[in-house]
C-alpha cells in the first residue's frame, strides 16, 4: 500500500512539473491550429525545438543574454511558420500536415548531424544556458522542498511555477482572442472557409496568423522544456511528442480554453502512475515476474494509455470538456 501511495505522489509531481507545462503549451498551440482554425499541424514539435534551441544556441554558443535568446527563439518560430504557411495554406489541409511532419523530422536530423554540431552540439546537444533564469528564483535553488508529499529541488519548483503562470497567461490570451471578431472568423474558417471567403475575408491571412500564433506558443513550450532539463538535445524533440500533444488536446477537449491544461495534467499523471504503480505491484509480488517484468513496464504503460484513449474516442470523442462539433475537420 505504501508503494502505491508513493507511486501516486510521484505521478502527482509529474502532472504538475515542467513536462506537463511543456505538453500543455504544445497542446494550447495545437488548439489554436486544429481546435479553432481547423489546421492539421503534425509538426508542432519543430516549433518547440526551434524555441528551445533558440535559447540554447544564443546563450551557450553566441554568448548572448538569456532574454535575447528567448527573443531569438520566438523569431525562429515565426520564420518557420511563415515558411510552412506560405506554400501550403492555400492548398488542402493534408498538404500542411505532410509539410509539417516532414519539416519536424528533417529539422531534428539536421540539428543532430555532424555538419551542424558546431552550432547545435550534434547528438550531444547543448547545456549550461539556464543559469540566468534559475538565479531569478526567490528561494534557494540548491535546497529541496516538500510539496504535496513529494520532494522538489528549488530549480524544479521555480521552472514549474513560472511555466504554469505562462500557461495561465496564454489561456487568458486565447480566451480573449477567441471571443473577439478575429477569433470568430477563425471558427468560421474551421466550419466553412468557402463561406468566409465569400463574405470578403482573407482566409489565407487569417490561417497564417493562426499558424504563427500557435507556433509561437509551441516554441514557448520548447523553451520551458530545455530550461527544466538544463540541456537541449535534438533527440528530445521526437515527432511522437506532437501526437502526445494531440492526445492531450483530445483528452481535455478541442476548442476549449482549459482543455489542453486538464488533458496535460491527466495524461502525465496516468503515464507516470502506470509506470511507478506497475513497478510497485511487481515488487510486491501482486503481478508475477513471469507475467510482467520491470523492464517491460516502460512499453506496457503506453499500451494501457493507448487503450484508454481508444475507449475515450469511442465513448466520448469530444474529450472531457469538448463538444462533438468541435472535433470535426473538413479536409476537402
Amino acid at each position: 500500500m505504501g508503494d502505491l501511495l508513493n507511486a501516486f505522489a510521484v505521478a502527482g509531481k509529474s502532472a504538475l512539473g515542467f513536462q506537463a507545462v511543456f505538453f500543455a503549451l504544445l497542446a494550447i498551440g495545437l488548439n489554436v491550429h486544429f481546435g479553432y482554425t481547423g489546421l492539421l499541424n503534425f509538426g508542432q514539435i519543430a516549433f518547440a525545438m526551434l524555441g528551445g534551441f533558440g535559447i540554447a544556441i544564443s546563450v551557450s554558443q553566441w554568448g548572448l543574454n538569456f532574454w535575447v535568446g528567448v527573443l531569438v527563439g520566438i523569431v525562429a518560430t515565426v520564420v518557420l511558420a511563415l515558411l510552412l504557411g506560405l506554400p501550403t495554406l492555400r492548398l488542402r489541409a493534408d498538404y500542411l500536415a505532410i509539410a509539417t511532419i516532414a519539416t519536424a523530422e528533417g529539422l531534428r536530423l539536421l540539428f543532430r548531424s555532424v555538419s551542424a554540431s558546431e552550432v547545435t552540439g550534434g547528438t550531444r546537444g547543448l547545456s549550461a544556458f539556464n543559469g540566468d533564469f534559475v538565479s531569478l528564483a526567490p528561494w534557494d535553488t540548491g535546497q529541496r522542498y516538500s510539496v504535496l508529499g513529494t520532494r522538489w529541488s528549488g530549480g524544479e519548483l521555480w521552472v514549474a511555477l513560472v511555466g504554469w503562470l505562462l500557461v495561465a497567461l496564454l489561456c487568458l490570451l486565447v480566451w480573449l482572442l477567441m471571443r473577439s471578431p478575429w477569433g470568430r472568423v477563425l471558427k468560421a474558417i474551421r466550419e466553412d472557409e468557402d463561406a468566409v471567403r465569400a463574405l470578403g475575408k482573407n482566409v489565407y491571412l487569417y490561417k497564417m496568423q493562426s499558424l504563427v500564433l500557435g507556433g509561437v506558443i509551441g516554441g514557448l513550450g520548447g523553451m520551458v522544456y530545455v530550461i527544466g532539463t538544463g540541456a537541449a538535445n535534438p533527440d528530445q524533440f521526437q515527432n511522437a511528442n506532437t501526437f502526445l500533444a494531440y492526445a492531450v488536446l483530445i483528452l481535455g477537449g478541442a476548442a476549449r480554453v482549459l482543455g489542453p491544461v486538464v488533458g496535460a495534467i491527466i495524461l502525465l499523471f496516468v503515464i507516470q502512475f502506470a509506470d511507478t504503480g506497475l513497478r510497485a505491484l511487481i515488487n510486491n509480488g501482486v503481478i508475477p515476474e513471469g507475467l510482467l517484468s520491470a523492464t517491460d513496464v516502460a512499453q506496457i504503460r503506453f499500451v494501457l494509455v493507448g487503450l484508454g484513449l481508444m475507449l475515450l474516442l469511442v465513448f466520448r470523442p469530444q474529450g472531457i470538456f469538448g463538444d462533438r462539433r468541435e472535433v470535426m475537420l473538413d479536409a476537402r
